[in-house]
């Protein structure tokens, strides 16, 4: 599977105009269209039977829908993913998660890797401060989480390692080498596992949505739960202290970048949401693979941080 920028596809304008179609998020869709002039769908269900190729650009939840697609529904499609913001890795991974209603659809398979994932970091600037900075929480929670896995072997923890050191040198913001980063880091999280904090997002991310005035989203409750989850898996555990020191990590440096992506706000406002629903973030097969092991008692931990 190639990794080509934007201007590796000059060839798709070779093919006829009905061969290729295009799906964006609003965000990006008229810069998108004006650069790749073919047919703009609105939804994967207007695709055409003559269409050979399906072109992506969106953000996690977007790409995940149009890999399962193709998998499922046309595996004759080839598919090209263009990542308008970075932190789901969802570009290079072979999982899928699915938002069906309250729930998360969680599949994972060699169907569905695209054909390409294409980079073209112009698409950034449709990206605020805010997001990005949530972007790079989304990044580091699946290197973190994937570190601390049970199901992770020293030589991917090895390779975690050498990317989180890479990760303490870029800003907290837009910058087009998180793009390679979280690419990076959701393929390794995809050999071993993630852990609570995907938990509580996974569970969290439609009671947040429907109940909470703010903009809420996985990237922001992955964030937002990073540093409380990592501070309980410290008072619970020498593991993540061991890890580091074996791995020669700055761990003074990664909990600083964890105290910048906290949000007090609204983590107090995310909070009794977190304690409606404890009961089902403990059933969640993400926190069962956690750093360390998650009981019912853990939830007053949570407390803490409110108080820090």
């Amino acid at each position: 599977m190639s990794s080509p920028t934007i201007d590796d596809l000059a060839w798709l304008k070779t093919f006829p105009q009905s061969a290729v179609v295009v799906w964006a998020s609003p965000s990006v869709r008229a810069r998108v269209i004006k650069r790749l002039p073919f047919s703009a769908i609105d939804s994967l269900g207007d695709i055409p039977s003559e269409a050979g190729t399906l072109v992506v650009a969106g953000g996690g939840s977007m790409m995940d829908e149009a890999k399962h697609f193709r998998a499922r529904v046309r595996p004759d499609l080839r598919l090209i993913l263009i990542a308008s913001i970075w932190g789901s890795g969802a570009e290079l991974s072979p999982v899928v998660v699915l938002n069906r209603g309250d729930a998360k659809v969680i599949a994972t398979g060699e169907e569905f890797l695209p054909d390409a994932a294409v980079y073209w970091p112009e698409l950034l600037a449709s990206v605020g401060p805010d997001q990005a900075r949530r972007a790079c929480g989304d990044t580091w929670a699946h290197a973190l989480e994937a570190f601390l896995s049970p199901l992770a072997a020293d030589g991917l923890r090895g390779k975690l390692a050498i990317l989180m050191g890479e990760m303490l040198h870029l800003p907290l913001a837009g910058d087009a080498r998180w793009l390679h980063a979280s690419a990076h880091a959701c393929a390794l999280q995809a050999q071993a596992s993630v852990g609570l904090v995907h938990g509580i997002a996974h569970v969290l991310e439609h009671p947040c949505r429907t109940r909470l005035r703010e903009p809420w989203g996985h990237a922001r409750l992955c964030s937002i739960f990073l540093l409380p989850v990592m501070s309980l898996n410290r008072r619970e555990s020498t593991r993540w202290s061991d890890l580091a020191n074996h791995f020669a990590l700055n761990e003074a440096a990664i909990w600083n970048v964890l105290h910048r992506l906290f949000e007090p706000d609204a983590y107090a406002a995310a909070l009794p949401l977190l304690h409606e629903n404890w009961a089902k973030i403990l059933r969640n097969p993400c926190t069962r693979t956690n750093g360390t092991l998650i009981r019912s008692r853990h939830l007053e931990e949570f407390e803490h941080q409110v108080a820090a």
